[in-house]
């Protein structure tokens, strides 16, 4: 099982516009609404990939409960089957100890579980409008509810109890008010204590914090790199990120790839051209590629061409935040990887 933990979960409502032109009435032609924050995203993309998974975080008021809805929906009726992702499978293997297929199993979805917390506050929103002439998405984020002392107290008894079952997990996004800013440093301890593999993706303060405390992997864009290292130049700070205590450091570099400093190596994959689309829930794409790839045993090339391929996948699907299934088949094998030598000492 892969555990997600979303702090800050949302409703994700899509409008999708003709036009977008400011100071103006707009017609919404399409609308779609999803449960939504980066690791409910992450879960979503592993169930299509077959990996059982569970999500936790806080949910609260008439939002959270048509967030629990549309969570529900995510699971399959039919049982999945028992392969990867099954129940019983053991914890992550060593990096690199299973060769992986140059094209993606076809699998069934397998079940999302929905380990939420509920709070007194209302979950928020989020809204991106996209204009389909041009393809642009403007975003719009609420805050989050007021997390009160008690009900982070039960998040985190909550989370303890998931963790004895976990073979990885993903803490992810933005923390709601009232979270204390070490919070993700503070889950970071609690899986390295349990021997569970964590990833961390978040940004500012909180990834500053919870990269102190050692986490297997952290996943920042360009710019949550630059501002936590305040250098521009990828391989400078994606090397500066892991001095300060992350174990593996993979940038995200928008239509470049990714670029992955690790202690088995460096490495670089990009797609094999830019593609134009919505960049909405594509590095949520990626942190998927990356936890699955981790769980299944596969080398680092290969979970970079698997994040990758999804990543890019995500931009090509019409609704944000899914990722195309035969543009994700095309691609993966069509992934450039790059291996770089590492810094002389």
């Amino acid at each position: 099982m892969i555990l997600t933990v979303t702090l800050n979960t949302a409703l994700d409502l899509t409008y999708g516009v003709p036009e977008l032109v400011p100071h103006a009435s707009h017609r919404v032609s399409e609308m779609s609404e999803r449960p939504g924050g980066k690791g409910l995203n992450v879960a979503r993309v592993l169930s299509a990939l077959g990996h059982r998974t569970v999500v936790t975080g806080f949910a609260g008021g008439a939002t959270g409960a048509v967030l629990r809805e549309l969570l529900a929906d995510l699971s399959p009726q039919e049982p999945t089957d028992p392969g990867t992702g099954s129940p019983d499978a053991p914890h992550a293997p060593e990096p690199g100890t299973a060769p992986a297929p140059t094209a993606p199993a076809a699998t069934a979805p397998a079940p999302v579980t929905d380990a939420l917390v509920t709070v007194a506050g209302n979950t928020r929103r989020t809204i991106a409008v996209v204009d389909r002439a041009t393809g642009d998405t403007t975003q719009l984020n609420e805050p989050g509810p007021l997390v009160t002392a008690d009900e982070w107290a039960a998040l985190l008894d909550r989370y303890e109890e998931l963790l004895a079952e976990a073979d990885a997990v993903a803490l992810c996004g933005s923390l709601p008010p009232g979270i204390h800013v070490g919070a993700y440093a503070e889950l970071v301890r609690s899986a390295r204590t349990a021997g569970v593999p964590v990833l961390l993706d978040t940004s500012g303060e909180p990834l500053r914090r919870g990269i102190a405390a050692r986490p297997d992997l952290i996943k920042p864009n360009a710019d949550e790199l630059a501002q936590l290292t305040g250098s521009r130049e990828p391989m400078r700070a994606t090397r500066d990120a892991r001095r300060r205590g992350a174990h593996g450091v993979i940038a995200s570099l928008g239509p470049d790839g990714m670029l992955a400093v690790t202690p088995d190596g460096i490495w670089q994959a990009a797609p094999p051209a830019r593609v134009p689309g919505n960049p909405t829930g594509a590095g949520d794409s990626a942190v998927a590629g990356l936890l699955s790839g981790l769980v299944e045993g596969l080398s680092w090339p290969d979970r970079l061409r698997r994040a990758v391929a999804l990543s890019t996948a995500t931009v090509l699907s019409p609704t944000a935040g899914d990722f195309d299934r035969a543009a994700y088949e095309e691609l993966l094998p069509r992934v450039g990887i790059e291996e770089h030598a590492p810094a002389a000492r």
